[in-house]
Protein backbone atom coordinates (compact mmCIF):
# COMPACT_ATOMS: atom_id res chain seq x y z
CA UNK A 1 0.00 0.00 0.00
CA UNK A 2 3.23 2.23 1.00
CA UNK A 3 4.61 1.32 -2.16
CA UNK A 4 1.24 1.90 -4.29
CA UNK A 5 0.89 5.91 -2.55
CA UNK A 6 4.78 6.59 -3.31
CA UNK A 7 4.43 5.54 -7.26
CA UNK A 8 1.36 7.47 -7.23
CA UNK A 9 2.95 10.50 -6.26
CA UNK A 10 6.24 10.61 -8.59
CA UNK A 11 4.68 11.64 -11.59
CA UNK A 12 5.63 15.05 -12.35
CA UNK A 13 2.72 17.02 -14.35
CA UNK A 14 1.02 16.80 -11.53
CA UNK A 15 3.33 16.59 -7.79
CA UNK A 16 3.99 19.19 -5.27
CA UNK A 17 7.20 17.25 -5.57
CA UNK A 18 8.24 18.07 -8.60
CA UNK A 19 7.77 21.92 -8.78
CA UNK A 20 7.79 24.39 -12.01
CA UNK A 21 6.83 27.85 -10.10
CA UNK A 22 9.21 29.31 -7.89
CA UNK A 23 6.31 29.19 -4.85
CA UNK A 24 6.34 25.26 -5.33
CA UNK A 25 9.90 25.77 -5.02
CA UNK A 26 9.89 27.19 -1.55
CA UNK A 27 7.37 25.02 -0.43
CA UNK A 28 9.49 22.16 -1.18
CA UNK A 29 11.90 23.13 0.01
CA UNK A 30 10.71 24.54 3.40
CA UNK A 31 8.88 20.74 3.87
CA UNK A 32 12.39 18.87 3.17
CA UNK A 33 13.19 21.89 6.37
CA UNK A 34 10.58 20.82 8.83
CA UNK A 35 10.70 17.63 7.98
CA UNK A 36 14.23 17.11 9.00
CA UNK A 37 13.76 19.66 11.80
CA UNK A 38 11.00 16.97 13.23
CA UNK A 39 14.10 14.04 12.80
CA UNK A 40 16.05 16.16 15.27
CA UNK A 41 12.97 16.41 17.66
CA UNK A 42 12.15 12.85 17.51
CA UNK A 43 15.81 12.01 17.64
CA UNK A 44 15.96 14.16 21.48
CA UNK A 45 12.76 12.35 22.53
CA UNK A 46 13.81 9.09 21.67
CA UNK A 47 16.82 9.80 23.25
CA UNK A 48 15.32 10.88 26.40
CA UNK A 49 12.95 7.47 26.01
CA UNK A 50 15.81 5.38 26.34
CA UNK A 51 17.70 7.12 29.40
CA UNK A 52 14.65 6.52 31.14
CA UNK A 53 14.11 3.18 30.56
CA UNK A 54 17.21 1.38 30.23
CA UNK A 55 19.29 3.76 32.69
CA UNK A 56 20.27 1.18 35.64
CA UNK A 57 18.50 1.54 38.97
CA UNK A 58 19.89 4.93 40.86
CA UNK A 59 22.11 5.78 37.79
CA UNK A 60 19.51 9.34 37.75
CA UNK A 61 19.35 11.34 40.49
CA UNK A 62 15.65 13.24 40.70
CA UNK A 63 17.87 16.48 39.91
CA UNK A 64 19.65 14.39 37.07
CA UNK A 65 16.19 13.04 35.34
CA UNK A 66 14.33 16.37 36.13
CA UNK A 67 17.82 18.00 33.91
CA UNK A 68 17.45 15.42 31.24
CA UNK A 69 13.14 15.88 30.94
CA UNK A 70 14.18 19.75 30.51
CA UNK A 71 16.92 19.78 28.42
CA UNK A 72 15.73 17.03 25.48
CA UNK A 73 11.97 17.00 26.44
CA UNK A 74 11.48 20.97 26.38
CA UNK A 75 14.76 22.65 25.66
CA UNK A 76 15.51 21.02 22.38
CA UNK A 77 12.38 21.30 20.74
CA UNK A 78 11.45 24.56 21.77
CA UNK A 79 14.95 25.82 20.08
CA UNK A 80 14.81 23.92 17.11
CA UNK A 81 11.03 25.19 16.57
CA UNK A 82 11.82 28.59 16.92
CA UNK A 83 14.44 28.47 14.61
CA UNK A 84 12.04 26.55 12.06
CA UNK A 85 9.70 29.25 12.34
CA UNK A 86 12.16 32.17 11.82
CA UNK A 87 13.13 30.57 9.18
CA UNK A 88 10.21 30.20 7.82
CA UNK A 89 8.49 33.93 8.17
CA UNK A 90 10.43 35.25 5.14
CA UNK A 91 8.85 32.52 2.95
CA UNK A 92 5.35 34.05 3.82
CA UNK A 93 5.78 36.67 2.07
CA UNK A 94 3.54 36.89 -0.83
CA UNK A 95 5.24 37.98 -4.49
CA UNK A 96 5.00 41.24 -4.82
CA UNK A 97 2.85 42.36 -7.81
CA UNK A 98 2.58 46.00 -9.87
CA UNK A 99 -0.24 47.04 -12.41
CA UNK A 100 1.94 46.26 -15.01
CA UNK A 101 1.67 42.06 -14.56
CA UNK A 102 -0.77 40.11 -15.92
CA UNK A 103 -4.34 39.47 -14.27
CA UNK A 104 -5.84 36.11 -15.03
CA UNK A 105 -9.37 35.50 -13.49
CA UNK A 106 -10.29 32.21 -13.01
CA UNK A 107 -13.84 31.65 -11.46
CA UNK A 108 -15.25 27.92 -10.54
CA UNK A 109 -18.43 26.53 -11.86
CA UNK A 110 -20.14 23.28 -11.73
CA UNK A 111 -17.92 21.52 -12.92
CA UNK A 112 -15.51 23.73 -15.39
CA UNK A 113 -13.00 26.53 -15.09
CA UNK A 114 -14.23 30.08 -17.07
CA UNK A 115 -10.83 31.75 -17.41
CA UNK A 116 -10.05 35.50 -18.19
CA UNK A 117 -6.73 36.91 -19.22
CA UNK A 118 -6.46 40.06 -18.21
CA UNK A 119 -2.95 41.97 -19.38
CA UNK A 120 -2.28 45.84 -18.24
CA UNK A 121 -4.00 48.30 -20.73
CA UNK A 122 -5.60 45.49 -22.91
CA UNK A 123 -9.02 44.07 -22.99
CA UNK A 124 -9.81 40.66 -21.40
CA UNK A 125 -9.41 37.65 -23.08
CA UNK A 126 -11.64 34.50 -22.49
CA UNK A 127 -10.96 31.02 -22.03
CA UNK A 128 -12.21 28.01 -20.40
CA UNK A 129 -10.82 24.72 -18.54
CA UNK A 130 -7.03 25.28 -19.97
CA UNK A 131 -4.77 28.50 -18.32
CA UNK A 132 -1.49 29.60 -19.66
CA UNK A 133 0.89 31.74 -18.28
CA UNK A 134 4.70 32.57 -19.21
CA UNK A 135 8.37 31.76 -17.52
CA UNK A 136 9.68 34.11 -15.85
CA UNK A 137 6.75 36.97 -15.45
CA UNK A 138 4.74 37.44 -12.66
CA UNK A 139 1.05 36.38 -12.96
CA UNK A 140 -1.36 37.39 -10.09
CA UNK A 141 -4.59 34.89 -10.41
CA UNK A 142 -8.09 36.19 -9.10
CA UNK A 143 -9.85 33.54 -7.97
CA UNK A 144 -13.93 33.36 -7.32
CA UNK A 145 -16.39 31.03 -7.50
CA UNK A 146 -19.99 31.16 -9.40
CA UNK A 147 -22.11 28.47 -7.26
CA UNK A 148 -20.54 26.09 -4.56
CA UNK A 149 -17.20 26.65 -2.97
CA UNK A 150 -13.82 25.14 -5.38
CA UNK A 151 -10.46 25.12 -4.17
CA UNK A 152 -7.87 25.88 -7.06
CA UNK A 153 -4.59 24.11 -6.80
CA UNK A 154 -2.16 23.50 -9.64
CA UNK A 155 0.99 21.74 -7.70
CA UNK A 156 3.81 22.32 -9.29
CA UNK A 157 3.15 25.72 -9.24
CA UNK A 158 2.23 27.10 -5.77
CA UNK A 159 -0.17 26.32 -2.89
CA UNK A 160 -3.96 26.04 -2.62
CA UNK A 161 -6.08 28.12 -2.22
CA UNK A 162 -10.03 28.35 -1.98
CA UNK A 163 -12.18 29.56 -4.43
CA UNK A 164 -15.62 31.50 -2.23
CA UNK A 165 -18.96 32.85 -4.10
CA UNK A 166 -18.74 36.28 -3.21
CA UNK A 167 -15.01 37.03 -2.29
CA UNK A 168 -12.30 37.50 -4.81
CA UNK A 169 -9.07 35.90 -3.54
CA UNK A 170 -5.30 36.92 -5.07
CA UNK A 171 -2.52 33.63 -5.57
CA UNK A 172 0.30 35.05 -7.40
CA UNK A 173 2.72 33.45 -8.64
CA UNK A 174 5.66 32.88 -11.33
CA UNK A 175 6.16 29.98 -13.50
CA UNK A 176 10.52 28.94 -13.71
CA UNK A 177 9.95 25.67 -16.22
CA UNK A 178 8.13 25.67 -19.56
CA UNK A 179 6.32 22.39 -19.88
CA UNK A 180 2.34 20.92 -19.56
CA UNK A 181 0.83 20.44 -16.52
CA UNK A 182 -2.49 19.58 -14.54
CA UNK A 183 -3.93 21.12 -12.20
CA UNK A 184 -7.10 20.09 -10.00
CA UNK A 185 -10.39 21.29 -7.97
CA UNK A 186 -9.73 20.16 -4.23
CA UNK A 187 -12.81 20.96 -2.71
CA UNK A 188 -15.79 18.79 -2.81
CA UNK A 189 -17.78 20.39 -5.24
CA UNK A 190 -20.51 18.34 -6.30
CA UNK A 191 -21.08 14.85 -8.43
CA UNK A 192 -18.15 15.55 -10.61
CA UNK A 193 -15.87 16.97 -8.10
CA UNK A 194 -12.89 14.36 -9.21
CA UNK A 195 -13.41 15.19 -13.16
CA UNK A 196 -12.36 18.84 -12.66
CA UNK A 197 -8.76 19.32 -14.23
CA UNK A 198 -7.20 21.82 -15.16
CA UNK A 199 -4.84 22.13 -18.37
CA UNK A 200 -1.89 24.64 -17.82
CA UNK A 201 0.63 25.26 -20.33
CA UNK A 202 3.78 26.96 -18.89
CA UNK A 203 5.34 29.19 -22.41
CA UNK A 204 7.78 30.95 -23.46
CA UNK A 205 7.48 34.67 -22.32
CA UNK A 206 7.59 35.39 -26.76
CA UNK A 207 5.42 32.45 -27.16
CA UNK A 208 2.59 33.43 -25.03
CA UNK A 209 2.27 36.71 -26.23
CA UNK A 210 1.91 35.53 -29.71
CA UNK A 211 -0.41 32.66 -28.23
CA UNK A 212 -2.57 35.78 -26.42
CA UNK A 213 -2.14 37.75 -29.75
CA UNK A 214 -4.18 34.86 -31.56
CA UNK A 215 -7.09 34.50 -28.78
CA UNK A 216 -7.98 38.04 -29.32
CA UNK A 217 -9.12 37.02 -32.83
CA UNK A 218 -12.68 35.79 -33.50
CA UNK A 219 -13.23 32.48 -34.47
CA UNK A 220 -11.68 31.28 -37.29
CA UNK A 221 -13.87 29.99 -40.53
CA UNK A 222 -15.58 26.22 -40.03
CA UNK A 223 -17.18 23.60 -41.80
CA UNK A 224 -20.60 25.64 -42.54
CA UNK A 225 -22.71 22.87 -42.06
CA UNK A 226 -21.79 21.99 -38.09
CA UNK A 227 -22.09 25.28 -37.91
CA UNK A 228 -25.81 25.99 -38.81
CA UNK A 229 -26.42 22.88 -36.30
CA UNK A 230 -24.78 24.60 -33.66
CA UNK A 231 -27.01 26.81 -34.23
CA UNK A 232 -30.17 25.00 -35.10
CA UNK A 233 -29.68 22.78 -31.70
CA UNK A 234 -30.12 26.57 -29.63
CA UNK A 235 -26.03 25.81 -28.50
CA UNK A 236 -25.33 29.80 -28.79
CA UNK A 237 -27.84 30.04 -26.35
CA UNK A 238 -25.17 29.37 -23.43
CA UNK A 239 -21.89 29.54 -25.17
CA UNK A 240 -19.94 32.11 -26.81
CA UNK A 241 -17.88 31.71 -30.63
CA UNK A 242 -16.56 35.40 -31.18
CA UNK A 243 -17.33 36.43 -34.72
CA UNK A 244 -20.57 34.43 -34.58
CA UNK A 245 -24.11 34.71 -33.77
CA UNK A 246 -23.82 32.64 -30.69
CA UNK A 247 -23.00 35.32 -27.98
CA UNK A 248 -24.22 33.10 -24.73
CA UNK A 249 -22.80 33.33 -21.67
CA UNK A 250 -24.10 30.64 -19.40
CA UNK A 251 -21.43 27.79 -20.66
CA UNK A 252 -17.50 27.89 -21.62
CA UNK A 253 -16.78 30.21 -24.46
CA UNK A 254 -15.64 28.11 -27.42
CA UNK A 255 -14.06 30.44 -30.06
CA UNK A 256 -10.69 28.56 -29.85
CA UNK A 257 -12.03 24.96 -28.25
CA UNK A 258 -10.07 23.70 -30.89
CA UNK A 259 -6.37 24.67 -29.54
CA UNK A 260 -7.24 23.16 -26.61
CA UNK A 261 -5.06 20.67 -24.84
CA UNK A 262 -8.31 18.39 -23.66
CA UNK A 263 -12.25 18.30 -23.68
CA UNK A 264 -14.76 18.93 -20.43
CA UNK A 265 -11.99 20.28 -18.11
CA UNK A 266 -9.40 17.65 -18.70
CA UNK A 267 -11.90 14.64 -18.78
CA UNK A 268 -11.69 13.75 -22.45
CA UNK A 269 -9.18 13.66 -25.27
CA UNK A 270 -9.48 16.23 -28.06
CA UNK A 271 -10.90 14.36 -30.31
CA UNK A 272 -14.08 13.95 -32.55
CA UNK A 273 -15.72 10.98 -31.08
CA UNK A 274 -15.62 12.17 -27.70
CA UNK A 275 -16.86 15.75 -28.30
CA UNK A 276 -19.87 13.81 -30.10
CA UNK A 277 -20.72 11.84 -27.28
CA UNK A 278 -20.01 14.38 -24.85
CA UNK A 279 -22.26 16.30 -27.18
CA UNK A 280 -25.08 14.28 -26.89
CA UNK A 281 -24.48 12.64 -23.15
CA UNK A 282 -22.71 14.98 -20.91
CA UNK A 283 -23.83 13.67 -17.85
CA UNK A 284 -22.29 10.12 -18.75
CA UNK A 285 -19.01 11.41 -18.90
CA UNK A 286 -19.70 13.86 -16.11
CA UNK A 287 -22.86 13.21 -13.54
CA UNK A 288 -24.48 16.58 -12.81
CA UNK A 289 -22.91 18.64 -15.09
CA UNK A 290 -25.83 21.59 -15.98
CA UNK A 291 -25.14 21.50 -19.87
CA UNK A 292 -28.29 19.40 -21.20
CA UNK A 293 -28.24 16.62 -22.95
CA UNK A 294 -28.89 15.92 -26.98
CA UNK A 295 -29.98 11.96 -27.08
CA UNK A 296 -32.53 12.82 -29.73
CA UNK A 297 -29.34 14.30 -31.57
CA UNK A 298 -28.79 12.06 -34.32
CA UNK A 299 -24.90 10.83 -33.92
CA UNK A 300 -23.90 11.81 -37.30
CA UNK A 301 -25.28 15.18 -36.08
CA UNK A 302 -23.17 15.45 -32.88
CA UNK A 303 -20.13 14.64 -35.11
CA UNK A 304 -20.36 17.06 -37.85
CA UNK A 305 -21.22 19.56 -34.57
CA UNK A 306 -17.81 18.27 -32.76
CA UNK A 307 -16.41 18.63 -36.15
CA UNK A 308 -17.10 22.17 -36.33
CA UNK A 309 -15.82 22.89 -32.69
CA UNK A 310 -12.43 20.91 -33.35
CA UNK A 311 -11.69 23.89 -36.21
CA UNK A 312 -12.20 26.30 -33.91
CA UNK A 313 -8.65 27.15 -33.67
Amino acid sequence: MAATLLIAGCNRHQSALAPFGAEAEQVRHLTLVLVVGSVVILVALAGLWVAAVRAPEGRLSHKGGMRLVLVLGALVPTLVLFALLLYALPMMRPRPVSRADLRITVTGEQFWWRVAYQPAGTPPVTAANEVRIPVGRTVAFQLKASDVIHSFWIPGLAGKMDMIPGRTNELVVRADVPGRYRGACTEFCGLSHARMALDVVAMEPAAFDRWLALQRRPAAPAPARGQALFAENGCAGCHTVRGTGALGTIGPDLTHFGSRLRVAAGTLPMETEAIARFIRKPDDAKPGARMPAFPHLPPDDARQIATYLQGLQ
